[in-house]
């Protein structure tokens, strides 16, 4: 039996079917798997309750239980309110549709602040909204260890700032960015905290009320649930702005009223199946040592020839690291690891635009991310083979 604490690994994985065999999935930052109570919850909502809201019937009556029980389990993951929780296709769906209904009130000459750590899903519509309306998008710049120079953010704030918008861990090397003071320091200039969590949420623990979001995105699809999108919309920060909607459409409870359509009853289902599921093991504050250390594990153990890039161990960071093979192109890694039963990907800018420029790899780089079901054997085999590869 593998052990860590109060998270036994070997139970963990006998409840994911993806995980019987011998292949080693290091590429959680890019979707991890999913455990079969969630599949199968899914398909009982598509044989049970498939309807819509508002019809007198049992089916009826039973989509809205799955939504109440989702939004009730959303809000005490992210630490808020069921009526501040929106659901939507994924964060970036989400993220130009709630840009866009704050983007109203945005005028020429307005500035939208963004990080060079962030994910371009973060960045984009932004960039979009800024573009139509007249107003500038500035980023904020990094220190040569990948961290926020909040320094830079401080020069940058001013009486045009609009919204921070910022990622709260990198996809691509996993650095933590200071959300509460970078939080703070928004609102002390007038400005909205928009914060993209996909990242993070799937390792650490997130409370919107206690760092002061505004607005905080994530994707389930990151922590073992269905691709889809989950939203905080802080109702006293978004109170007064008019959505996109279907006229009919209902404006009740709060954060419904920015659904742009239907809501996926099926994922809702699979995602209140993902919360019991995390809730079983403890929650993620539960496997967040585990995570780490593994992280730790691979990091101190690195072969000779392989090098990280931003963070050399896991102070500050999600276990998630970007690395290059001395001497091998990393799309070659990524396919002879893959050959080896280990799963990993390769990528020029893992979409961190502002990021890319900043790391000194040629072409692309590997990127290998830990979940609570990698086992330290799994670790201890992928740095086998990555010595092997030299």
């Amino acid at each position: 039996m593998t052990t860590t604490g109060i998270l036994d690994v070997d139970a963990v994985r006998r409840r994911f079917s993806s995980l019987r065999g011998d292949f080693a999935f290091f590429d959680a930052p890019g979707g991890t798997q999913v455990p079969d109570e969630v599949g199968d919850a899914m398909a009982r909502a598509l044989r049970e309750a498939s309807g819509n809201l508002g019809a007198p019937y049992e089916t009826s009556r039973r989509v809205g239980a799955i939504v109440e029980d989702a939004e009730r389990r959303a809000a005490a993951f992210l630490g808020c309110r069921p009526h501040e929780v929106l659901f939507g296709l994924n964060m970036t769906s989400l993220d130009f549709t709630l840009s866009r209904t704050a983007g109203r009130e945005l005028r020429e000459g307005d500035e939208i602040l963004v990080s060079n750590l962030d994910h371009d899903g973060g960045v984009a519509p932004w960039l979009e909204l800024a573009r139509d309306r007249g107003a500038t998008v500035r980023q904020v710049e990094l220190h040569p260890d990948t961290t926020i120079d909040l320094d830079d953010l401080r020069g940058k704030l001013s009486e045009r700032t609009r919204v921070v918008a910022f990622a709260w861990a990198s996809n691509a090397v996993g650095t933590i960015a200071p959300a509460r003071e970078i939080c703070r320091l928004a609102h002390e200039a007038g400005a909205l905290a928009w914060i993209d969590a996909v990242h993070y949420a799937a390792h650490e623990p997130v409370d919107v009320e206690e760092i002061g979001a505004d607005v905080l995105l994530c994707s389930a699809y990151k922590w073992c649930g269905p691709h889809l999108g989950i939203a905080y919309v802080r109702e006293a920060s978004a109170a007064g702005w008019r959505p996109y909607k279907a006229r009919p459409a209902p404006t009740d409870p709060f954060a419904r009223r920015f659904a742009t359509g239907t809501y996926p009853y099926e994922l809702l289902a699979g995602l209140i199946a993902t919360f019991e599921y995390l809730d079983s093991l403890g929650g993620v504050a539960a496997i967040r040592t585990y995570e780490r250390a593994l992280g730790e594990r691979f990091a101190t153990a690195l072969p000779a020839g392989v090098r990280i890039y931003g963070l050399p161990g896991m102070d500050g960071r999600v276990p998630t690291f970007l690395a290059t093979v001395d001497g091998v192109p990393s799309a070659d890694v990524a396919t002879r690891l893959a050959e080896r039963g280990i799963g990993v990907w390769a990528h020029d800018s893992w979409y961190s635009l502002g990021l890319r420029p900043t790391l000194p790899y040629e072409s692309d780089a590997v990127r290998i991310g830990m979940a609570h079901y990698n086992t330290e054997a799994e670790v201890d085999r992928l740095l086998g083979e990555l010595a092997a590869l030299r």
